[in-house]
């Protein structure tokens, strides 16, 4: 099978890591290509190591590369900012765009979700680590209740946000407010990250409340069950931390909502914790595994698709 030729931008955590599960896990790809701006960072050294061509010259070291007119695919795991100069270039020269910062230029892709629907678009965005893990149980509720509000508390450790994650803070929590309501189908969304500077470094764990109506809570712990499970083919790490709880809300027991009055339904909250594969780093980056995970998965059905 011919595989399609690739190439990683950004050398960061980030890219190192989908770097090292492309070159651990071949599928349909083939990375050829990593570009970064340090010389001397580790996953140029890496890159090089396992025979990547390699530019620390950003975008236009990587347009010198002889392999260049062979890349179908660019994965960017830089920033959002240099997201938007980057795609430029990439569109021109017919070059499919997975994004992994919090730029958002393409549609939301969420793979257990909306997988297939984005395959046919020039760029599509990832959203970020917290919206991976976080808003397919979003979209469990509203596959069998109506979902007015959704809120999700994203909490990493502090040493598995480098300084890409760290620059995109204020886009982390636009983009993913965003893709809760587009993606998850929650009326409307929030979105909260904290970098926990606790020592040993903790697994991510996020929690996820959302409050709806027109389904019973064994409907609803199904369809969230099912969506784990629909997760874990590609992050095994990913679970629940304990049972869905549920909180019921009626004429007895009101919950007032600033500016919508009184809510009559369900609360639910999901805890998870993402424990990474430990590709590149250890497995408290859960962060980081699951957002490369989703695009190595993404990546592979494009190429598929690109390949029919």
């Amino acid at each position: 099978m011919t595989k399609v030729k690739a190439a990683i931008i950004g050398s960061g955590n980030i890219g190192t890591d989908l770097m090292m599960k492309m070159i651990k896990y071949p599928q349909n790809m083939e990375l050829v290509a990593v570009v970064g701006i340090d010389p001397e960072s580790e996953g140029l050294a890496l890159a090089r190591k396992h025979g990547v061509a390699t530019t620390h010259e950003g975008i236009d070291g990587l347009k010198k590369l002889d392999c260049y007119g062979q890349i179908a695919i660019a994965f960017d795991a830089t920033s959002a900012s240099a997201h938007k100069i980057h795609d430029e270039t990439l569109r021109k020269d017919g070059i499919r765009v997975i994004d992994l910062t919090p730029a958002a230029l393409g549609p939301f892709t969420i793979p257990p979700v909306n997988m297939q629907v984005n395959l046919d678009q020039p760029n599509v965005n990832m959203v970020t680590c917290g919206g991976q893990a976080t808003i397919p149980m979003v979209a469990a509720v509203s596959e069998v209740a109506h979902v007015h509000y959704a809120e999700i508390v994203a909490s990493v450790s502090s040493r598995s946000a480098g300084p890409g994650t760290r620059a995109n803070i204020d886009e982390f929590t636009r983009t993913t407010a965003r893709a809760i309501e587009a993606v998850g189908g929650a009326d409307r969304g929030k979105a909260i990250i904290i970098l926990n500077p606790a020592e040993p470094p903790m697994i991510m764990r996020d929690t996820v409340f959302t409050l709806s109506e027109g389904a019973d809570e064994d409907a609803i712990r199904a369809s969230v069950e099912a969506m784990v499970a629909r997760v874990q083919k590609y992050v095994p790490g990913y679970r629940l931390k304990q049972q869905v709880q549920f909180e019921r809300f009626g004429d007895n027991n009101r919950l007032r909502i600033p500016g919508q009055g009184d809510f009559t339904g369900i609360k639910t909250s999901v805890f998870l914790e993402v424990e990474g594969a430990g590709d590149y780093l250890p497995s408290y980056s859960g962060n980081l595994d699951i957002m490369t995970a989703a695009a190595k998965a993404t990546g592979e059905l494009i190429a598929e698709r690109i390949a029919s």
